[in-house]
């Protein structure tokens, strides 16, 4: 069987981006004429995957797919042209670094004319003062020799600068020109893939083609833009796409999924766990040791993304489609493609935590509308003022509440203070540890602003997960009462602000602990 010289075209129809690769689809319509015959297909991506290559015939008379290969052809780069075939810019290119050959040896022989004639000015004042100290006075011929030394230094002085000047352009104009060498007269791709397609049709006719490989060198991650205008929030959902595969999508149907084929599943193995039963020694059931542990509940601000984290999906394959058709080009750069947007309703409050940060945020609350879940990734945050910067956005399943710091605000101040003091009871011999933790909160407001403010301010007491350990809240102690103080041992007021005005909120809560407790 022979094959058709030239390729019948096989455009990218459909994209599935993964997380580190992607999932191709192509279509055409291909004439047949009846029996055995061998079609060649392409170009395609050289770094398409073979064994992941499908192809089957949707419609027409019927046929059958015998074979589909990946055929690739190394083309070798032609010899170099001779100098006088040479483009204007490899011309312009030797011009300029004969030139600039020239100037560095001008430059090396002015600046050793100007040492010359620094040392020429140097003996002639050792000179004069030589002749005055022994009684000469030659006056005029001093001074004409003097004049004449400095202009010559001024003139050679003033020729390196204006050479020194015009190398510092050539060298620019240098670079410049050798980039646009290298963007002009860059070497095509060199390995180029076509498919061979081995096609058995019973009678003559259109059929069409639908064939689907995986190519590396693509990925997406999810990235947000969310507008607040007054308490309505819009939040746009993109995909930031990447492809270096060796050709253009253009007009696909994208898919985007947080499916990972390159991790292999198979079940952990079993290993044996044994359970020793020891006795404690005397000493240890005398005592109790407890510790202080630090455990992270939520945080408010915003938290940084370095670099390209993995697509968090929360544990479960998800799949976003674009709207409409993309074109992405396979230049390697990053490419924004809509996904979804919506608008609702986002009250906002003024929360601060002093004992994490002495800012106080605008932190808005909205319910998850788009339909579909939202990925983590980073939110560009745009207020009235325009890009108020970035924060980000947590995996949040369809319909959740979502929370979303927009920033701290510069007319509040916040100090926080604490008190520690120990004592021992009497008889039971109990450690008693008394804090007191106290927030100045501030206001500084523009002249013509009347209205209201309220803060959310949060601070945390301990929590004991050992009986021998009693955490109290002293209310009685604290000003202003706390309106909340939840299961995790985060208190909650509510302080209300006037323009310029200032609140003072104190916390006291005690730690009781036994004599047989250690390490408090």
């Amino acid at each position: 069987m022979s094959t058709p010289p030239k390729p019948i075209a096989l455009p990218v129809t459909a994209v599935t981006c993964l997380e580190d690769r992607a999932q191709v689809e192509r279509t055409a319509v291909l004439d047949l004429a009846a029996g055995v015959q061998r079609l060649r297909l392409g170009p395609v991506g050289a770094a398409a995957v073979d064994r992941t290559l499908h192809a089957e015939l949707v419609s027409g008379p019927p046929a059958t797919v015998l074979d589909a290969r990946i055929v690739r052809t190394w083309t070798p780069r032609g010899p170099r042209p001779p100098a006088d075939g040479d483009s204007a810019l490899r011309h312009r290119l030797h011009a300029l670094k004969t030139e600039q050959r020239e100037l560095e040896q001008r430059r090396d022989r002015l600046r050793t004319r100007l040492d010359v004639l620094g040392r020429l000015a140097a003996d002639l004042l050792r000179e004069i003062g030589e002749g005055a100290g022994s009684g000469e006075s030659e006056l005029a011929r001093w001074t004409r020799e003097l004049d004449r030394a400095d202009e010559e230094r001024d003139t050679y002085a003033e020729r390196l600068r204006a050479c020194e000047a015009r190398l510092r352009a050539l060298t620019t104009e240098l670079a410049a020109t050798r980039h646009a060498l290298d963007l002009a007269e860059e070497e095509p791709a060199e390995l180029v893939g076509h498919i061979e397609l081995t096609v058995a049709a019973e009678a003559a006719g259109q059929v069409t083609l639908r064939l689907s490989h995986l190519t590396p060198c693509a990925l997406w991650r999810p990235a947000y833009r969310a507008v607040l205008d007054g308490d309505t929030l819009t939040l746009e959902t993109e995909a930031v796409v990447w492809q270096h595969t060796g050709e253009d999508w253009s007009d696909v149907r994208l898919t985007l999924s947080t499916a990972r084929s390159s991790l292999a599943a198979e079940p952990p193995r079993l290993v044996e766990d044994r359970l020793v039963l020891t006795d404690r020694p005397p000493h240890e059931r005398r005592t109790v040791e407890v510790e202080l542990r630090e455990e992270e509940i939520a945080d408010l601000g915003p938290a940084p993304v370095l670099g390209l984290p993995g697509v968090d999906d929360g544990g479960e394959t998800r799949v976003l489609r674009a709207p409409a058709p993309v074109s992405v080009p396979g230049d390697g750069r990053a490419h924004r493609v809509p996904v979804s947007v919506f608008s609702t309703a986002a009250p906002a409050e003024y929360a601060c935590v002093p004992e994490l940060s002495p800012l106080v945020t605008r932190v808005v609350r909205f319910d998850n509308r788009s339909g579909h879940a939202l990925l983590a990734g980073p939110v560009d945050l745009v207020r009235d003022s325009g890009f108020a910067g970035r924060g980000a956005l947590e995996f949040t399943a369809p319909g959740a509440p979502v929370e979303l710091a927009f920033g701290s605000c510069d007319d509040y101040r916040v100090v926080r203070r604490t008190e520690e003091s120990r004592d021992t009871t009497g008889l039971t011999q109990r450690t008693v540890v008394t804090r007191t933790v106290r927030l100045d909160l501030s206001r500084f407001s523009a002249p013509g602003e009347r209205d209201e403010r309220t803060v959310a301010v949060r601070e945390r007491i301990p929590v004991a997960e050992v009986s021998a350990v009693e955490v109290r809240l002293r209310e009685k102690s604290c000003s202003p009462a706390p309106d909340e103080v939840d299961a995790e041992g985060i208190v909650h007021w509510t302080v209300p602000l006037p323009p310029g005005g200032r609140r003072t909120v104190t916390l006291v809560y005690e730690l009781s602990a036994s004599a047989r407790v250690t390490g408090l």
